[in-house]
């Protein structure tokens, strides 16, 4: 590294990292409720010298109108969009994104800590958001700051691009709403959890619900009524089955290395009426993986030929088939070539950094990389801080060093493609 990258690096405020990260934690910003943590990020970026702001609040018909809308499953009035830009604008630019929601917390009784607390064990912060993805958000903070404390501001000659987007977690639109408003650049950084590996690949995912069918009869008779929970069951086994030949189908060493590349699940089951009668009817709802390379619409036509099937193989469904719909977020996948000069470049500034040369990986989830990958023409890796293994999970947490570390490469990186980095 040169003396201006050390310089750059050296200039992360660990405290001021542990800060921001505790104050975001302790916004509660369940997806449909960011405005208060886009407030708190507006503030944080108007606080940091240079950096020229902007708060998008974009009608949700023009945004639900969109012909790439991308779907959404939880009710909201507004969509609130941060914008923060840093140095030259008019030539190259470099993107980092974040987004500001997050899943419930779920049972509270399941969490050993106060899922709003920010609370700090050992080497990790704990909270809803932590690892997805308010560790990546506090980053990014720390990286501008970093980049304009060291003075390296004056030497960059390109534009860095901030935006804090909602409503990732139920399908995109936040991210897909500030594309339109013109976040796009030469190159993007998503600080989504990848323990500080480069996410150069990712999965899809579809969110479908399924209305099967029963006949209702008394519980004293019920060998003369067809229960739906029994068809379900037939239903979920030929979605397991599904599963297992989809994801043995595929030969991508970046997605077979994941194991379970493109996972099917039934997250809500809903039915029945009264306890002593059989049902009549269930309904679920479930997340269905679009393969590496797969159009949706070719993904959404997979799920209804496994249903389909099953209909025709079972006496009742045949004649009462089961309906499918498709209700929530609309996750494409995405790809960066290897040898692209983003994640080569990112890789070659992390290693100097964190002491290992991150590696190239694929991802099983979708993310707004793909809406900048398809729509932004954007090149656009993962890199951030956290195990997505805790992302959605009671006790999620999030390790601070990695958190830190992440605002260092990103400050470092963007030194290196935007300023004067061979100069001592």
């Amino acid at each position: 590294m040169t003396a201006r990258v050390r310089a750059v690096t050296a200039s992360v405020d660990p405290q001021l990292c542990i800060s921001d990260l505790q104050s975001l934690l302790r916004i509660p910003s369940v997806t449909g409720d960011e405005s208060s943590v886009a407030r708190f990020l507006a503030g944080s970026l108007r606080a940091i010298h240079g950096v020229r702001v902007e708060e998008l609040f974009p009608t949700l018909a023009e945004v639900r109108g969109d012909p790439d809308w991308p779907g959404e499953e939880a009710p909201r009035t507004s969509l609130p969009i941060v914008i923060g830009r840093l140095g030259r604008p008019g030539g190259r630019r470099i993107v980092l994104v974040g987004h500001t929601d997050v899943v419930p917390v779920g049972d509270p009784a399941t969490w050993s800590v106060d899922p709003w607390g920010a609370e700090i064990r050992a080497e990790d912060m704990y909270g809803r958001g932590a690892c997805d993805m308010k560790g990546g958000v506090a980053a990014i903070l720390s990286t501008l700051r970093a980049v304009v404390a060291s003075g390296a501001v004056d030497t960059l000659t390109g534009e860095v691009v901030v935006a804090f987007v909602p409503s990732e977690e139920d399908g995109g639109q936040g991210m897909l709403a500030a594309i339109r408003a013109g976040v796009t650049g030469d190159l993007a950084v998503i600080t989504e959890p990848s323990n500080l590996d480069v996410v150069v690949a990712h999965a899809g995912a579809l969110t479908f619900r399924l209305t099967i069918p029963g006949r209702a009869a008394h519980a004293s008779r019920r060998r003369e009524g067809i229960s739906a929970l029994d068809n379900l069951l037939i239903v979920a086994e030929a979605l397991r089955a599904d599963e297992a030949r989809r994801n043995a189908d595929e030969t991508d060493p970046l997605m077979t290395a994941l194991g379970l590349p493109y996972p099917t699940i039934l997250g809500v089951v809903r039915g029945g009426e009264w306890a002593s009668t059989v049902m009549d009817h269930v309904v679920v709802d479930g997340r269905y993986g679009v393969r590496l390379g797969q159009a949706v619409g070719d993904a959404e036509a997979d799920l209804r030929r496994c249903i389909e099937a099953v209909c025709a193989g079972d006496p009742f469904l045949r004649d009462h088939p089961v309906r499918v719909e498709i209700v929530g977020g609309k996750f494409g996948s995405a790809r960066v070539p290897s040898d692209h000069p983003l994640p080569v470049g990112l890789a070659r500034a992390a290693e100097g950094i964190i002491g290992r040369s991150p590696v190239f990986v694929g991802a099983p989830y979708g993310a707004d990389m793909r809406l900048l990958v398809d729509q932004g023409r954007t090149p656009t890796v993962i890199f951030g801080p956290g195990d997505v293994k805790w992302a959605h999970s009671a006790d999620e947490r999030v390790p601070i060093g990695q958190v830190v570390s992440c605002a260092g490469v990103l400050a470092g990186w963007i030194l290196s493609e935007f300023g004067d980095a061979r100069t001592v």
